[in-house]
């Protein structure tokens, strides 16, 4: 079976909360591109490019990229997914989103012509549920206390603090949520390379004892030896983010044990492959993974669970229910049931167009 075209759509999805914020900047809208393959007896498979600045990619230029993608794949064989990306990377340097959205398309195109749910070319589900994990916006302590409540009371079990870098002030943050929601329920932080190597570790210690989780990238991308250096002087476990954004460097992160857990985005990693690669080295050397916040449509987050689904060392809880906090999702079909999400049995990724 042949692909016969390709067809590329720009969406964008504003966030409900118009102030919602990381450190550094504000994401009030989620641009993105979907990325759509059509065979020659009219199956379909899609993937979704989640493109800004976050993960160094323009909408624009993403829709570039997946034109002259898609352009390569036109005629190629359905099934050969390895040797369709291996064209695509071949054909550009960088933009994983767009890399991602292609190897998505590929995995849903085959998955869909084989009549088989997506985590089947995974190699079957492992666990029919994946924990959910919510992310919440850097605010006040209060409104941040007030929104883990919220939450809580939906179902959640586990939450991840968007701090600033700034140790006193992150601290009281975290010590509102905590004492707010209680002791039974997973926190982690999320600085987003907020801190510098001595603020992280102090911290670290401020919040020792908040029973925090782990944290996510306290240090800039290119500090090596920094994330290092945190990771041997605290408790608190530290996982790798934006350090972790190549196969390359996940291998260098996992021989060296610089980090104690990797965050796998299918975005930021350039596709499945790539994600279940980084996955095994990670499950080799006893590191701890989980996939990160997947922020988009409910088809990327089908993805996202299928592949969850489908690794045994996915120990922690996933940030698959970011679609939630979005406005005009054109796809349904997946749906948070108490802090979880059902990996779907229909053919390919389970999620569909909205009517």
């Amino acid at each position: 079976m042949r692909i016969k075209s390709f067809h590329v759509e720009r969406v964008s999805l504003a966030d409900k909360d118009p102030n919602w914020r990381i450190s550094g900047f504000a994401i009030p809208t989620n641009d993105a591109c979907i990325f759509t393959l059509t065979a020659e007896d009219g199956t379909i498979g899609e993937g979704y490019a989640a493109a800004f600045a976050h993960l160094g990619a323009t909408q624009s230029g993403t829709y570039e990229v997946l034109e002259k993608i898609g352009k390569l794949l036109a005629g190629k064989d359905a099934f050969a997914i390895e040797a369709n990306m291996g064209l695509a990377r071949r054909s550009i340097r960088q933009n994983n989103p767009a890399k991602g959205a292609v190897d998505c398309a590929l995995h849903d195109l085959a998955a869909r012509l084989m009549k088989i749910p997506l985590y089947q070319l995974h190699g079957g589900k492992t666990r029919a549920k994946v924990p959910l994990l919510r992310i919440l916006s850097i605010k006040s302590p209060d409104q941040m206390r007030d929104k883990a409540r919220e939450l809580i009371d939906q179902g959640y079990r586990y939450l991840k603090l968007k701090v600033e870098g700034r140790p006193r002030e992150d601290a009281e943050r975290v010590r509102a949520v905590r004492n707010a929601v209680g002791d039974d329920i997973f926190i982690s932080v999320d600085p987003n390379m907020g801190f510098r190597t001595k603020g992280a570790i102090e911290f670290a210690r401020r919040v020792e004892d908040c029973s925090i989780s782990m944290m996510e990238q306290p240090l800039i991308d290119t500090d090596i030896a920094g994330l290092e250096a945190v990771t041997r002087a605290v408790e608190l476990p530290i996982e790798a983010d934006e350090t972790a954004a190549s196969v390359e460097q996940v291998m260098d992160l996992v021989a060296n044990r610089r980090v104690d857990a990797i965050n796998l985005k299918i975005p930021r990693s350039g596709g499945i492959l790539n994600i279940i690669t980084m996955a095994r080295m990670c499950d080799i050397a006893g590191l701890g993974c989980r996939l990160g916040a997947n922020v988009g449509s409910r088809l990327l987050a089908a993805h996202a669970l299928h592949v969850a689904s489908a690794l045994p060392n996915m120990d922690f809880a996933c940030e698959l229910a970011e679609f939630e906090r979005l406005q005009n999702d054109p796809y349904e079909g997946i749906e948070v049931q108490d802090g979880e999400l059902v990996v779907p049995d229909e053919i390919g990724t389970g999620v569909r167009r909205r009517k």
